[in-house]
């Protein structure tokens, strides 16, 4: 395990702030549908009725309801893209119309950035090329096989479609990968960059994405949405995955409020620790130890958190 991996405060004259918000979840499409199932303590977990997954042994996930990629995606960005990278572009395009910002509001388009995570990749595309490969051969395997199933594709993408030209990057991570990447934002806002598009997607409910997954003993069984997944209780019996994602538009505060963005957050401190795969007793550990390192970098007392 590692120590903590501060992100840093610079000299503290630039502050990382938040002033948008997307989201695409089996809640549902936009900030609003999202957090009022939230709020009410909705569960959208159902049957996987994804093409192909119907006698694999994952019964249980959570699915993005009535998304289609056509309405908010062109089709030149379509054809080269998986759908978690559908979801990237859904939401950032969300998070920008939240901030009222467009390409007039970039001193240049150098001056925004891009960093998204992923875990899964383009498991739906990469699977339907390896089956052209061995059903058709090598001749109906099309260009964009080489870059769709890539982790880095949704970082490429929006850069790409909004002329985005700044610092970009790309966190390789499942779990906390988009608190990685909101770190990495935060980051490049300090040490110069006006403004960053940020968050992660999945879309690991392909049948080549599920059999990768069945490897994990965690991976919840049942069969009844209700009760696949229970954590903190006596009934918990692993987790069930989900497709969708978030994207946060992260600007330098004063910027920010130069053009009269509404500031939703201030990013006040992030810490990371690592206790490897099959180590479960010491993730509590590492647990506390990147809170610890948290708190440090943003000058909290555990008194002063309101929510966990």
């Amino acid at each position: 395990m590692s120590g903590p991996q501060r992100t840093g405060t610079g000299d503290g004259t630039r502050r990382a702030v938040v002033t948008g918000l997307g989201v695409v979840s089996p809640h549902g499409t936009g900030v609003e549908a999202h957090w009022k199932a939230v709020a009410d303590g909705v569960s959208s977990l159902g049957p996987v009725t994804r093409e192909g997954c119907a006698d694999l042994p994952l019964h249980v996930a959570g699915e993005v309801p009535g998304f289609d990629a056509a309405e908010t995606v062109e089709d030149r960005f379509l054809v080269q893209t998986d759908r978690f990278t559908h979801f990237a572009l859904a939401a950032t395009q969300h998070a920008l119309a939240d901030a009222r910002f467009g390409r007039a509001d970039a001193d240049s388009p150098f001056s925004v950035g891009v960093v998204t995570a992923a875990g899964s990749g383009g498991g739906e595309f990469g699977q339907r090329e390896l089956q052209n490969l061995w059903g058709h051969g090598s001749r109906h395997v099309g260009p964009y096989q080489s870059i769709a199933w890539f982790y880095a594709a949704s970082t490429g993408q929006v850069s790409i479609r909004n002329d985005f030209k700044g610092p970009c990057g790309v966190v390789a991570a499942d779990e906390a990968g988009g608190l990685d990447a909101l770190a990495h934002a935060a980051l490049a806002v300090r040490n110069g960059t006006d403004t960053v598009v940020c968050g992660a997607t999945e879309a690991p409910l392909a049948p080549y994405s599920i059999v990768c997954q069945l490897g994990y003993p965690e991976l919840s069984r049942a069969v009844e949405p209700d009760r696949a997944y229970r954590p903190f209780t006596d009934a918990a019996c692993g987790f069930a995955p989900a497709e969708g994602g978030a994207v946060l538009l992260v600007e330098e505060e004063a910027a920010a409020r130069e053009r009269g963005a509404d500031v939703r957050a201030t990013v006040a401190g992030h810490a990371a620790t690592f206790t490897g795969p099959g180590h479960w007793e010491r993730s509590r550990e590492g647990l506390a130890r990147a809170i610890e390192g948290a708190l440090a970098e943003a000058g909290c007392r555990p008194e002063d958190v309101d929510v966990v």
